[in-house]
């Protein structure tokens, strides 16, 4: 039964008669038309989402629940939404949940036709994702999804339980969303760039390293805490960050690489304690012989770009700019220069991040199919192919990754305060670090 169809029930028997024994929190009266959230991970990007929820007009939505590993971090996001989003927010205490089990609680209050908000740690995602769909309720999902291949064929199970649910599912790549773009790939399909030979993806900022764990931080929270910094947590800072632009990539060829190999490494006496390298350049090969690329640099005082280009055999054109703004153009030729555009984008009139939430409030007010599990996915796959050929040293198989049985934390769902961290510093306070040639994550 859909969400609305449920609504449209008249009186508690019809509303006990359809839920049988389930317990379901009574948090608003059941004639309200309002989609409930739960957000679960109250760091900035959990804010970001819950401010995209609140401003869509495919409202009314309301925040009932909220969970997060950390108190402070939840309090603080609480304060920093009431003071915006006051009417929206309807989180009393005893509906604020703190801990490893904080998640099943929060979707727990949760209704059918209501969103769980998975936007913490994605070590814990596939976890998550299982619960909510066990429990009938959407999901509103961030990236990454998974830090290993276990995880993500977990992800894509799930996804499939949902569609059988007609549950909604939205995965946060949210350049799939933007509407500039979406008018470059019907470009791109009409042929006007001609067949696509290569693409190039840029990702080369200053981000900062790790430093030493504090004596008073307990260790594996201090890991979860500094969760881009550690691979069991989030597969890591490239794996992060870097899965936007492999899923465009893979958006523009309308296909999956079927090999991946790479290089990257770390400046000379680095003081960065985590388990990343600083530096990644990774080649895709598609079916086709297509060739993509994505070039990564985290160093300060070095030089920045963060765009992504494709070369068609007519033309060229510009895919993303920085920060995944819809900076979208064609060129006259192969020059990718200001100089040289022959059609530009005009400025979307939403950001990606809240045409995201728009398409899926509306899907579920329209009951329309909506479940971006599988191929969010399939791109952090290719995601973790790109990673696991530079920290290796190998070439990597679309096959090999999909199939991997590597995990970071086999007992990744079994955590507690109590347990022993994944991962252990040396005598330096110093995490272990890919070495090409000796380290296995396949």
């Amino acid at each position: 039964m859909t969400r609305r169809e449920f609504l449209n029930r008249s009186g508690a028997v019809a509303a006990t008669s359809v839920l049988g024994g389930l317990t379901l929190p009574m948090v608003h009266a059941a004639s309200d038309d309002t989609i409930r959230l739960a957000l679960i991970g109250c760091g900035g990007r959990g804010c970001g989402a819950a401010a995209n929820a609140f401003d869509s007009p495919h409202g009314p939505v309301k925040m009932v629940a909220m969970a997060d590993l950390f108190r402070q971090r939840l309090d603080r996001a609480h304060e920093t939404l009431r003071e915006k989003y006051g009417a929206q927010m309807d989180v009393p205490p005893e509906r604020q949940f703190v801990g490893f089990d904080a998640a099943r609680k929060a979707i727990d209050v949760l209704r059918p036709g209501d969103v769980a908000m998975l936007t913490g740690y994605s070590a814990f995602r596939p976890g998550q994702l299982e619960y909510a769909v066990e429990k009938g309720v959407n999901v509103f999902m961030e990236k990454s999804f998974a830090p290993d291949a276990p995880g993500l064929r977990r992800i894509i199970k799930a996804g499939e339980a949902a569609a059988a649910k007609n549950l909604k599912i939205a995965a946060g790549l949210q350049c799939r969303h933007s509407r500039n773009r979406h008018e470059l790939i019907r470009r791109i399909r009409a042929g006007e760039l001609g067949d696509i030979h290569l693409i190039r993806a840029y990702r080369m900022q200053p981000v900062g390293h790790l430093g030493k764990r504090p004596p008073a931080e307990k260790e594996l929270f201090w890991q979860i805490r500094n969760f881009v910094h550690f691979l069991w947590v989030s597969g890591g800072l490239f794996a992060e960050m870097n899965i936007h632009q492999i899923d465009e990539i893979c958006w523009i060829k309308d296909a999956w690489p079927v090999t991946a190999h790479g290089i990257g490494g770390r400046i000379a006496n680095s003081p960065d304690c985590s388990q990343n390298l600083d530096s990644f350049t990774i080649e895709w090969t598609f079916a086709d012989g297509t060739k993509a690329l994505d070039v990564v640099r985290w160093l300060p005082k070095c030089h920045e770009e963060f765009a992504t280009y494709i070369h068609g055999t007519q033309c060229a054109a510009q895919f993303s700019g920085p920060h995944h703004l819809g900076t979208v153009h064609t060129y006259k030729d192969q020059r990718c220069a200001a100089d040289n555009i022959a059609w530009r984008a005009p400025k979307e009139p939403v950001t990606p991040w809240q045409a995201e939430w728009d398409n899926l409030l509306e899907a579920i007010r329209k009951d329309r199919p909506h479940n971006e599990a599988k191929r969010a996915a399939f791109s952090n796959i290719a995601d973790l192919m790109g990673r696991a050929a530079v920290h290796t040293g190998r070439i990597i198989t679309w096959d090999e990754m999909l199939n991997s049985n590597f995990q970071f934390c086999p007992n990744v769902d079994h955590l507690t305060e109590d347990s022993a961290p994944p991962v252990q510093a040396d005598a330096d306070g110093r995490y272990p670090v890919p070495v090409p040639g000796q380290w296995n994550e396949v």
